[in-house]
Protein backbone atom coordinates (compact mmCIF):
# COMPACT_ATOMS: atom_id res chain seq x y z
CA UNK A 1 0.00 0.00 0.00
CA UNK A 2 1.23 3.13 -0.75
CA UNK A 3 0.63 6.69 0.62
CA UNK A 4 1.79 10.09 0.31
CA UNK A 5 4.60 11.24 2.20
CA UNK A 6 4.12 14.78 3.88
CA UNK A 7 8.14 15.40 3.81
CA UNK A 8 7.77 15.83 -0.05
CA UNK A 9 5.72 19.20 0.48
CA UNK A 10 6.92 19.89 4.12
CA UNK A 11 10.22 20.28 5.18
CA UNK A 12 10.96 21.02 9.25
CA UNK A 13 12.87 24.14 9.43
CA UNK A 14 13.70 26.15 13.08
CA UNK A 15 10.22 26.13 14.12
CA UNK A 16 10.41 22.01 14.08
CA UNK A 17 13.83 21.95 15.72
CA UNK A 18 12.42 24.69 18.38
CA UNK A 19 10.06 22.23 19.46
CA UNK A 20 11.52 19.31 19.01
CA UNK A 21 13.84 20.86 21.82
CA UNK A 22 10.75 22.16 24.31
CA UNK A 23 9.26 18.30 23.95
CA UNK A 24 12.51 16.70 24.74
CA UNK A 25 11.84 19.56 28.03
CA UNK A 26 8.68 18.05 28.87
CA UNK A 27 9.81 14.61 28.60
CA UNK A 28 12.62 15.09 30.87
CA UNK A 29 10.33 17.34 33.35
CA UNK A 30 7.98 14.84 33.16
CA UNK A 31 9.59 11.84 34.19
CA UNK A 32 12.33 13.71 36.91
CA UNK A 33 9.26 15.50 38.64
CA UNK A 34 8.12 11.42 39.84
CA UNK A 35 11.68 11.12 41.93
CA UNK A 36 11.23 13.54 45.04
CA UNK A 37 7.52 11.88 45.20
CA UNK A 38 8.88 8.08 45.33
CA UNK A 39 10.04 8.52 49.41
CA UNK A 40 6.51 9.68 49.89
CA UNK A 41 4.17 7.32 48.22
CA UNK A 42 6.25 4.72 49.82
CA UNK A 43 5.75 6.05 53.13
CA UNK A 44 2.09 6.60 52.42
CA UNK A 45 1.53 3.44 51.07
CA UNK A 46 3.40 1.82 54.54
CA UNK A 47 5.45 -0.16 51.08
CA UNK A 48 9.14 -2.14 51.67
CA UNK A 49 11.42 -2.41 49.35
CA UNK A 50 10.06 -5.38 47.56
CA UNK A 51 6.92 -4.19 47.29
CA UNK A 52 8.18 -0.29 46.19
CA UNK A 53 10.16 -2.31 43.39
CA UNK A 54 7.04 -4.63 41.97
CA UNK A 55 5.08 -1.56 41.93
CA UNK A 56 7.80 1.05 39.78
CA UNK A 57 8.08 -2.45 37.18
CA UNK A 58 4.00 -1.03 36.64
CA UNK A 59 5.45 2.33 35.32
CA UNK A 60 8.20 0.13 33.46
CA UNK A 61 5.37 -2.11 32.01
CA UNK A 62 3.22 0.53 30.61
CA UNK A 63 5.86 2.52 29.08
CA UNK A 64 7.18 -0.11 27.41
CA UNK A 65 4.17 -1.00 26.31
CA UNK A 66 3.10 1.99 24.60
CA UNK A 67 6.62 2.74 22.95
CA UNK A 68 6.08 0.57 19.78
CA UNK A 69 2.45 1.56 19.86
CA UNK A 70 3.48 5.35 20.03
CA UNK A 71 5.22 4.73 17.11
CA UNK A 72 2.65 3.22 15.09
CA UNK A 73 -0.02 5.73 16.35
CA UNK A 74 2.67 8.67 15.32
CA UNK A 75 2.48 7.12 11.91
CA UNK A 76 -0.74 7.42 11.28
CA UNK A 77 -1.62 10.32 13.34
CA UNK A 78 1.34 12.39 13.15
CA UNK A 79 3.85 13.59 15.75
CA UNK A 80 2.00 16.06 17.32
CA UNK A 81 -1.58 14.49 18.46
CA UNK A 82 0.38 11.57 20.12
CA UNK A 83 3.04 13.82 21.91
CA UNK A 84 -0.10 15.82 22.70
CA UNK A 85 -1.88 12.99 24.21
CA UNK A 86 0.96 11.25 25.67
CA UNK A 87 2.01 14.98 27.83
CA UNK A 88 -1.86 14.68 28.92
CA UNK A 89 -1.58 11.13 30.24
CA UNK A 90 1.21 12.87 32.32
CA UNK A 91 -0.52 15.72 33.83
CA UNK A 92 -2.99 13.69 34.89
CA UNK A 93 -1.00 10.90 36.43
CA UNK A 94 1.00 13.61 38.40
CA UNK A 95 -1.41 14.78 40.56
CA UNK A 96 -2.81 10.87 41.29
CA UNK A 97 0.84 9.86 42.09
CA UNK A 98 0.76 12.56 45.15
CA UNK A 99 -2.12 11.69 46.32
CA UNK A 100 -3.07 8.16 46.32
CA UNK A 101 -2.28 5.79 49.16
CA UNK A 102 -3.76 2.49 48.12
CA UNK A 103 -1.78 -0.39 46.55
CA UNK A 104 -4.29 -0.78 43.42
CA UNK A 105 -4.73 3.23 42.79
CA UNK A 106 -0.58 3.28 42.96
CA UNK A 107 -0.51 0.72 40.01
CA UNK A 108 -2.98 2.21 38.07
CA UNK A 109 -1.21 5.02 38.36
CA UNK A 110 2.07 4.15 37.27
CA UNK A 111 0.85 2.45 34.66
CA UNK A 112 -0.88 5.24 33.40
CA UNK A 113 2.17 7.58 34.03
CA UNK A 114 4.70 5.11 32.39
CA UNK A 115 2.50 5.13 29.18
CA UNK A 116 2.73 8.74 29.07
CA UNK A 117 6.03 8.94 29.36
CA UNK A 118 7.25 6.05 26.97
CA UNK A 119 4.28 7.62 24.48
CA UNK A 120 6.35 11.25 24.63
CA UNK A 121 9.76 9.39 24.46
CA UNK A 122 8.56 7.49 21.71
CA UNK A 123 7.23 10.26 19.90
CA UNK A 124 10.05 13.18 20.25
CA UNK A 125 13.00 10.46 19.54
CA UNK A 126 10.82 10.40 16.44
CA UNK A 127 10.63 13.79 15.35
CA UNK A 128 14.10 14.06 16.77
CA UNK A 129 15.24 11.84 13.69
CA UNK A 130 13.12 13.41 11.77
CA UNK A 131 13.85 17.03 11.99
CA UNK A 132 17.89 16.41 12.45
CA UNK A 133 18.06 14.62 8.81
CA UNK A 134 16.23 17.43 7.62
CA UNK A 135 18.58 19.72 8.82
CA UNK A 136 21.47 18.18 7.79
CA UNK A 137 23.64 18.53 11.37
CA UNK A 138 24.21 16.64 13.86
CA UNK A 139 21.61 17.82 16.76
CA UNK A 140 20.65 14.84 18.94
CA UNK A 141 22.81 15.53 21.67
CA UNK A 142 21.61 19.10 21.74
CA UNK A 143 17.82 17.29 22.14
CA UNK A 144 18.67 15.10 24.56
CA UNK A 145 20.37 18.00 26.26
CA UNK A 146 17.17 19.55 26.91
CA UNK A 147 15.77 16.29 28.41
CA UNK A 148 18.39 16.64 31.00
CA UNK A 149 17.68 20.00 31.50
CA UNK A 150 14.21 19.20 32.33
CA UNK A 151 15.26 16.77 34.79
CA UNK A 152 17.13 19.24 36.70
CA UNK A 153 14.18 21.12 36.91
CA UNK A 154 11.96 18.87 37.63
CA UNK A 155 14.22 16.81 40.54
CA UNK A 156 15.50 20.13 41.97
CA UNK A 157 11.96 22.44 41.46
CA UNK A 158 10.28 19.93 42.96
CA UNK A 159 12.49 19.56 45.91
CA UNK A 160 12.93 23.04 46.23
CA UNK A 161 8.79 23.23 46.42
CA UNK A 162 8.71 20.92 48.75
CA UNK A 163 10.98 22.47 51.37
CA UNK A 164 9.46 25.54 51.30
CA UNK A 165 6.42 23.83 52.42
CA UNK A 166 4.30 22.75 49.74
CA UNK A 167 2.61 19.44 49.65
CA UNK A 168 3.33 17.31 47.12
CA UNK A 169 -0.02 17.68 45.08
CA UNK A 170 0.64 21.54 45.77
CA UNK A 171 4.06 20.88 43.86
CA UNK A 172 2.54 18.58 41.01
CA UNK A 173 0.21 21.13 40.18
CA UNK A 174 2.82 23.29 39.58
CA UNK A 175 4.33 21.28 37.38
CA UNK A 176 1.31 20.37 35.08
CA UNK A 177 1.12 23.95 34.66
CA UNK A 178 4.40 24.45 33.88
CA UNK A 179 3.63 21.05 31.48
CA UNK A 180 0.83 22.69 29.81
CA UNK A 181 2.77 26.11 28.87
CA UNK A 182 5.37 23.85 27.49
CA UNK A 183 3.21 22.06 25.74
CA UNK A 184 1.38 25.28 24.28
CA UNK A 185 4.19 26.49 22.64
CA UNK A 186 5.66 23.77 21.14
CA UNK A 187 2.10 21.79 19.54
CA UNK A 188 1.44 24.22 17.04
CA UNK A 189 5.09 23.04 15.32
CA UNK A 190 5.36 19.94 15.72
CA UNK A 191 5.05 17.50 13.10
CA UNK A 192 1.64 16.80 11.74
CA UNK A 193 3.20 13.31 10.43
CA UNK A 194 4.89 10.57 11.65
CA UNK A 195 7.86 8.58 9.96
CA UNK A 196 7.04 6.94 6.60
CA UNK A 197 9.07 3.63 7.80
CA UNK A 198 7.50 0.43 7.68
CA UNK A 199 9.74 -1.80 9.42
CA UNK A 200 9.24 -3.84 12.72
CA UNK A 201 8.56 -1.68 16.36
CA UNK A 202 10.66 -4.72 17.61
CA UNK A 203 13.56 -6.95 16.80
CA UNK A 204 15.28 -9.10 18.89
CA UNK A 205 18.60 -7.79 18.79
CA UNK A 206 21.51 -10.27 18.46
CA UNK A 207 25.53 -10.69 17.88
CA UNK A 208 27.13 -7.09 18.13
CA UNK A 209 23.49 -5.66 18.56
CA UNK A 210 22.84 -7.73 21.57
CA UNK A 211 26.27 -6.63 22.87
CA UNK A 212 25.90 -2.60 22.55
CA UNK A 213 21.85 -3.01 23.73
CA UNK A 214 23.19 -4.84 26.91
CA UNK A 215 25.53 -2.02 27.40
CA UNK A 216 22.78 0.26 26.98
CA UNK A 217 20.72 -1.56 29.27
CA UNK A 218 23.30 -0.88 32.27
CA UNK A 219 24.21 2.86 31.56
CA UNK A 220 19.49 3.36 31.32
CA UNK A 221 19.42 1.05 34.44
CA UNK A 222 21.98 3.03 36.16
CA UNK A 223 19.61 6.59 35.10
CA UNK A 224 17.01 4.74 36.19
CA UNK A 225 18.47 3.67 39.64
CA UNK A 226 19.81 7.50 40.24
CA UNK A 227 15.70 8.57 39.21
CA UNK A 228 13.90 5.56 41.38
CA UNK A 229 16.16 5.18 44.46
CA UNK A 230 18.57 8.12 45.04
CA UNK A 231 16.07 9.88 47.18
CA UNK A 232 14.92 6.72 48.96
CA UNK A 233 18.79 5.89 49.49
CA UNK A 234 19.71 9.60 50.43
CA UNK A 235 16.56 9.56 53.06
CA UNK A 236 16.44 6.29 54.26
CA UNK A 237 20.24 5.72 54.67
CA UNK A 238 21.92 9.01 55.20
CA UNK A 239 19.35 10.87 56.82
CA UNK A 240 18.62 13.59 54.65
CA UNK A 241 15.35 15.34 55.19
CA UNK A 242 12.80 13.76 52.53
CA UNK A 243 11.74 17.22 51.19
CA UNK A 244 15.78 17.30 49.86
CA UNK A 245 16.26 13.79 49.21
CA UNK A 246 15.63 14.37 45.09
CA UNK A 247 18.53 16.50 44.93
CA UNK A 248 20.24 13.49 44.76
CA UNK A 249 18.95 13.22 41.19
CA UNK A 250 19.35 16.80 40.49
CA UNK A 251 23.46 16.63 41.03
CA UNK A 252 23.30 13.34 38.68
CA UNK A 253 20.83 15.35 35.96
CA UNK A 254 23.04 18.48 36.33
CA UNK A 255 26.72 17.14 35.29
CA UNK A 256 24.54 14.36 33.06
CA UNK A 257 22.93 17.58 31.15
CA UNK A 258 26.70 19.63 30.80
CA UNK A 259 28.17 16.45 29.35
CA UNK A 260 25.63 15.92 26.66
CA UNK A 261 25.33 19.81 25.71
CA UNK A 262 29.81 19.39 25.53
CA UNK A 263 29.50 15.60 24.02
CA UNK A 264 30.22 16.21 20.55
CA UNK A 265 33.51 18.55 21.44
CA UNK A 266 34.39 15.56 24.04
CA UNK A 267 33.86 12.93 21.66
CA UNK A 268 36.18 14.41 19.18
CA UNK A 269 38.81 14.90 21.22
CA UNK A 270 38.62 11.48 23.56
CA UNK A 271 37.64 9.31 21.20
CA UNK A 272 34.51 7.29 21.11
CA UNK A 273 36.02 3.94 22.70
CA UNK A 274 37.72 5.95 25.39
CA UNK A 275 34.60 7.54 26.06
CA UNK A 276 32.98 4.22 27.27
CA UNK A 277 36.09 3.34 28.96
CA UNK A 278 36.63 6.11 31.16
CA UNK A 279 32.94 7.11 31.39
CA UNK A 280 31.86 3.65 32.66
CA UNK A 281 35.20 3.73 35.41
CA UNK A 282 33.86 7.38 36.43
CA UNK A 283 30.26 6.25 36.95
CA UNK A 284 31.03 3.01 38.65
CA UNK A 285 33.88 4.92 41.18
CA UNK A 286 30.88 7.97 41.43
CA UNK A 287 28.51 5.20 42.23
CA UNK A 288 30.40 3.72 44.67
CA UNK A 289 30.96 7.22 46.73
CA UNK A 290 27.59 7.63 46.64
CA UNK A 291 26.69 3.81 48.12
CA UNK A 292 29.32 3.55 50.76
CA UNK A 293 30.75 7.95 51.75
CA UNK A 294 29.21 8.14 55.44
CA UNK A 295 28.15 10.91 54.70
CA UNK A 296 25.16 13.12 52.59
CA UNK A 297 27.12 15.42 50.39
CA UNK A 298 29.70 12.80 49.60
CA UNK A 299 26.58 11.01 48.36
CA UNK A 300 25.88 13.80 46.30
CA UNK A 301 29.27 14.51 44.75
CA UNK A 302 28.93 10.53 43.67
CA UNK A 303 25.57 10.98 41.88
CA UNK A 304 27.29 14.14 40.16
CA UNK A 305 30.29 12.07 38.78
CA UNK A 306 27.58 9.15 38.03
CA UNK A 307 25.94 11.57 35.91
CA UNK A 308 28.88 13.08 34.18
CA UNK A 309 30.28 9.39 33.62
CA UNK A 310 26.83 8.22 31.74
CA UNK A 311 26.49 11.34 29.79
CA UNK A 312 27.88 10.03 26.29
CA UNK A 313 28.13 6.13 26.19
CA UNK A 314 24.82 5.84 24.94
CA UNK A 315 25.43 8.40 22.12
CA UNK A 316 28.61 6.93 21.13
CA UNK A 317 26.93 3.35 21.43
CA UNK A 318 24.15 4.31 19.07
CA UNK A 319 26.76 5.54 16.40
CA UNK A 320 28.59 2.45 17.06
CA UNK A 321 24.60 0.26 15.88
CA UNK A 322 25.14 2.73 12.87
CA UNK A 323 28.18 1.46 12.27
CA UNK A 324 27.70 -2.69 12.81
CA UNK A 325 26.25 -4.74 9.50
CA UNK A 326 24.43 -7.73 11.78
CA UNK A 327 21.56 -6.25 11.30
CA UNK A 328 20.00 -3.28 9.54
CA UNK A 329 19.95 0.07 11.54
CA UNK A 330 16.35 0.34 10.73
CA UNK A 331 15.65 -2.97 12.87
CA UNK A 332 18.89 -2.60 15.26
CA UNK A 333 18.38 0.76 16.35
CA UNK A 334 14.35 0.58 17.73
CA UNK A 335 15.63 -2.96 19.10
CA UNK A 336 18.64 -1.47 21.55
CA UNK A 337 16.14 1.37 22.21
CA UNK A 338 14.05 -0.93 23.69
CA UNK A 339 16.54 -2.67 25.35
CA UNK A 340 17.78 0.65 26.82
CA UNK A 341 14.04 1.67 28.06
CA UNK A 342 13.86 -1.41 29.63
CA UNK A 343 16.23 -0.85 32.13
CA UNK A 344 15.48 2.73 32.66
CA UNK A 345 11.89 2.03 33.65
CA UNK A 346 11.72 -1.72 34.36
CA UNK A 347 15.54 -2.38 35.65
CA UNK A 348 14.61 0.07 39.26
CA UNK A 349 12.33 -2.73 39.76
CA UNK A 350 15.14 -5.66 40.23
CA UNK A 351 17.04 -3.03 42.63
CA UNK A 352 13.52 -3.16 44.76
CA UNK A 353 13.79 -6.64 44.66
CA UNK A 354 17.49 -7.20 45.52
CA UNK A 355 17.75 -4.61 48.23
CA UNK A 356 14.74 -6.02 49.81
CA UNK A 357 16.68 -9.57 49.27
CA UNK A 358 19.79 -8.04 50.75
CA UNK A 359 19.87 -3.87 50.90
CA UNK A 360 20.02 -1.21 48.90
CA UNK A 361 23.52 -0.33 49.31
CA UNK A 362 24.28 -3.93 48.17
CA UNK A 363 22.17 -3.20 44.89
CA UNK A 364 23.91 -0.05 44.32
CA UNK A 365 27.02 -1.59 44.98
CA UNK A 366 26.42 -4.50 42.50
CA UNK A 367 25.44 -2.12 39.79
CA UNK A 368 28.72 -0.32 40.37
CA UNK A 369 29.99 -3.62 39.31
CA UNK A 370 28.29 -3.99 35.85
CA UNK A 371 29.28 -0.36 35.04
CA UNK A 372 32.94 -1.48 35.24
CA UNK A 373 31.84 -3.68 33.00
CA UNK A 374 30.44 -1.62 30.22
CA UNK A 375 33.92 -0.03 30.52
CA UNK A 376 35.45 -3.27 29.83
CA UNK A 377 33.13 -3.43 26.72
CA UNK A 378 34.04 -0.27 25.34
CA UNK A 379 37.48 -1.95 24.94
CA UNK A 380 36.37 -4.83 23.61
CA UNK A 381 33.88 -2.82 20.88
CA UNK A 382 35.98 -0.69 19.90
CA UNK A 383 34.34 1.80 18.18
Amino acid sequence: MTSLNPQDTFVPGRLQQMSTRVAFFIAGLGIAAWAPLVPYAKARAGLDEGTLGLLLLCLGVGSILAMPLAGILATRFGCRRVATAGTLLICAALPLLATVSSIPALIATLFMFGAGLGTVDSTVNLQAVIVERASGKHMMSGFHGLFSLGGIVGAAGVSALLGLGLTPLAAMLVVVVLLIGALLKCVPHMLPYGSESSGPAFAIPHGIVLFIGGMCFIVFLTEGAALDWSAVFLAQERGIDTAYAGLGYAAFALTMTVGRLLGDRIVRKLGATRIILFGGLLAAAGLFLATFAPSWQAALLGYALVGAGCSNIVPVLYTAVGKQTVMPESIAVPAITTLGYAGILAGPAVIGFVAHASSLSFAFGLMAVLLVAVAIGGKVLKV
